[in-house]
């Protein structure tokens, strides 16, 4: 529930189709999901490279960057993992509003946190990109050591060891990274884009 009161939401002069057509392009929200070491920050920063090539107004707001700022009070409790989320939901729809392309790069491992994002957008504009990869690669990969950290006990509540990951009913895209590559991720993502007239 909200502790502000006596606000009014301010309706801006310029629209969010104004914006849209003074780009060229339509705005969105990459919302990419999946465990750690799946890839997601490699493939959404592929994208966002991609998208800039194009000319393309577009950003990327990653997980462990969040947390060096806006989100650097939150640990990683249900709780705080929840408010993560719904912060990260606002800030990408300012992003939308304004006309963007935001890709963001979360283990977001609660389906009904990312339920609730996705109710802060209109038809079209949240995109969940599910990067599906198996449990025992994400361990093989393992870039930051974590999943070592986590069986030793060392960090605990750690998504896929003692914290669950309900994977996505209804993502718009899935991809297999073990079995698809960065460039062919980015083809698929961009295909997707194009036939939704977004790009």
């Amino acid at each position: 529930m909200s502790k502000s009161t006596n606000i009014t939401w301010h309706e801006t002069t310029i629209t969010k189709q104004d914006r849209r057509a003074q780009n060229g392009h339509g705005s969105c929200t990459l919302w990419f999901t999946g465990l750690s070491g799946s890839g997601k920050s490699t493939i959404a920063n592929a994208v966002s490279n991609e998208l800039f090539r194009l000319g393309i107004h577009e950003y990327v707001l990653d997980g462990d960057n969040i947390r060096h700022g806006l989100n650097k009070d939150l640990g990683f409790s249900e709780h705080d993992r929840t408010e993560n989320i719904r912060r990260i939901g606002e800030v990408a729809k300012l992003f939308v509003d304004s006309g963007n392309i935001v890709t963001t790069a979360f283990i977001s491992p609660f389906r009904s946190d990312r339920d609730q994002v996705r109710a802060l957008f209109e038809e079209g504009e949240f995109i969940e990109i599910f990067i599906n990869c198996p449990i025992d690669e994400c361990e093989r990969r393992d870039p930051k050591q974590l999943y070592a950290k986590a069986r030793r006990g060392e960090i605990k509540d750690f998504t896929g060891i003692d914290s669950p990951y309900e994977a996505p009913e209804k993502a718009e895209i899935i991809i297999d990274s073990s079995k698809v590559t960065v460039d062919g991720a980015v083809e698929q993502i961009l295909n997707y884009l194009k036939g939704k007239n977004i790009i």
